[in-house]
């Protein structure tokens, strides 16, 4: 593999390709992915977690999904179901439950009128889009900086057997009995639910980690939880406070490892520590490569780290390595206006390599953005270069700029690098200019990865179609519209939503083919997804089953 050149702000895709690009079999994950599926206590079609399942690309496999649907008509709509006002939470289906998180405009419990704000968790009967239950969060009393207006519950749940597990707006862990109340038994050991009826929730048992283990989350908690054998792991969220310049819990974790059964810390990481940047909202995955289990965390500094699942075997972390997945010349400057980012996407794993981009809060509005392609074979830092002081010696990690180069300070390649590949701009067209459309901006969104070909939207609206293996663009498509979501691929097609509330449907192609777009009515800020041969989609107010009429 070649080793790349100096990053920096001007970072252009490498041509360097994996070893496993030479492969005889082809890599399937829609395949991979049922197999995974099918390892765990749920219906081999079900998709219960984010991205489905531990390679976080969502990559289903489905048969006969719809490309033309009418929400006003009702046309090849299953079911709806309505939501709060505001969802973020991306839809997990498990043993015949869907699971949504939203805020409270539904007004679902009796004793929430929706007036009253909440985050909600919401459950439906996958067949026929019944309300189930819902476990209900109020907001914290300290407000805003912790617990923001109207954002709800903006992650998705881990569902196996008759459990699921999810991090509340609260900066809570908890673990629900998939059936509620509705089976007329409380669960324990937490048994202390002062409702019972047949629309609550029943918690099997809750972790504090704002009480425990001091964290102090910035805007809201979200953490879409991934999981593997009896171990699960969680980001918690912790950042910045209201100036958004003071970190007020350094020392507390960023990273856990929890027993799923018990909600027992096996172990904590704090690595970012005094260099959060703003918030920590990215959601972990879990990868075997070569023969060696990893836990890959995004972290608000926007390094990339990857643990060993079980920790040290004493309670401890232990770091395998480490990727600063920013240029070393990037500036945090606040409000959005620096070049310096955080993940708040989900590493996907993709034949034996790791993908991740960056971005920041929405709010922030678009920037320079990065995407990058990550051998996690190697061990210690594997950034592409390393920061070097005027006395040559390496400068330790800062929050604000890692090399300065005004101050004499240098920006030398890494030797231990693990980077196949990077990519902000090409020049697709070859004019010589790089053009808005040839640039790829800030995201919070996840890759998705079918036949080497990558697909990621960012927030400037702008959909990429990459080669997985090289890093080199095919084609972009401008929306024209924000995307907060992630693709999804499916039967060769694939699907991407937006801020206007349109869903775009492509070819699975090195050509730019567009099959259609439909209009889901208002914003969708989460991702399509597909289990058991029907796709799902939230708009911000509205669940949708969507499935061809038989």
């Amino acid at each position: 593999m070649f080793l790349p050149r100096i990053l920096t702000s001007s970072i252009i895709a490498l041509q360097c390709v994996a070893v496993s690009a030479f492969a005889a079999d082809k890599y399937d994950p829609s395949a991979l992915a049922t197999k995974d599926i099918t390892s765990k206590n749920v219906k081999p079609g079900d998709w219960p977690q984010w991205g489905g399942w531990s390679g976080k690309n969502n990559t289903p496999e489905g048969k006969n999904i719809a490309t033309e649907w009418d929400i006003e008509a009702g046309e090849n709509i299953a079911w709806q179901a309505k939501l709060g006002s505001q969802s973020y939470g991306n839809p997990v289906i498990a043993n015949g439950k869907v699971y949504v998180g939203t805020n409270n405009g539904a007004g679902y419990v009796k004793r929430y009128p929706e007036s009253v704000d909440l985050g909600c968790l919401v459950c439906f009967d996958e067949k026929t889009g019944e309300f189930l239950w819902q476990a209900s969060s109020p907001k914290l009393p300290t407000g805003r900086v912790h617990d923001w207006p109207l954002m709800g519950i903006c992650c998705s749940v881990y569902a196996e057997g008759d459990r699921v597990w999810y991090v509340t707006s609260r900066g809570e862990v908890a673990c629900l009995d998939a059936n509620g109340f509705r089976d007329d038994k409380n669960e324990g050991p937490f048994e202390a639910e002062t409702f019972t009826g047949k629309e609550e929730a029943d918690y099997i048992w809750v972790y504090d980690m704002m009480g425990q283990l001091n964290t102090s989350q910035h805007n809201m908690c979200s953490c879409s939880i991934t999981g593997h054998g009896d171990i699960i792991f969680v980001c918690t969220s912790n950042g910045v406070d209201e100036s958004h310049a003071v970190i007020p819990s350094p020392n507390a974790p960023s990273f856990m490892a929890m027993d799923k059964n018990t909600g027992k810390v096996l172990w904590t990481d704090n690595s970012p520590s005094n260099n959060i940047h703003h918030g920590q909202w990215s959601s972990p995955t879990y990868i075997e490569a070569n023969g060696r289990a990893q836990v890959l965390f995004g972290g608000g500094d926007g390094w990339l780290y990857s643990f060993a699942p079980e920790g040290d075997g004493n309670g401890k972390p232990k770091l395998y390595w480490k990727c600063d997945c920013n240029p070393k010349d990037a500036v945090l400057i606040l409000g959005g206006r620096g070049t310096r980012n955080d993940i708040i996407a989900t590493p996907v794993f993709y034949d034996g390599l790791v993908y991740v981009a960056v971005g920041q809060d929405p709010e922030h509005g678009e920037g320079i953005g990065h995407l990058w392609c990550i051998d996690p074979n190697k061990d210690g830092n594997v950034s592409a270069n390393l920061a070097i002081g005027k006395d040559g010696k390496e400068i330790p990690y800062r929050r604000i700029q890692a090399v300065d180069p005004a101050a004499g300070e240098k920006i030398e390649p890494n030797p231990n690098t693990a980077i196949v590949w990077a990519y902000d701009k090409f020049d697709v067209n070859g004019n010589g200019k790089i053009e808005f459309e040839e640039t790829m901006h800030r995201t919070i969104g996840t890759v998705a990865i079918k036949n080497d070909l990558l697909f990621l939207a960012d927030f400037s609206g702008l959909f990429h179609c990459i080669d997985a293996k090289t890093g080199k663009p095919y084609w972009v498509y401008d929306m024209f519209a924000a995307s907060w979501g992630s693709a999804l691929i499916v039967e060769d097609k694939v699907y991407i939503g937006d801020e206007d509330g349109d869903i775009a449907i492509f070819e699975l192609s090195k050509e730019q083919n567009q099959i259609g777009e439909v209009s889901m009515g208002n914003a969708v800020y989460s991702s399509p997804v597909v289990a058991n041969d029907t796709l799902f989609i939230a708009n911000k107010s509205v669940l949708f089953a969507i499935r061809p009429k038989e």
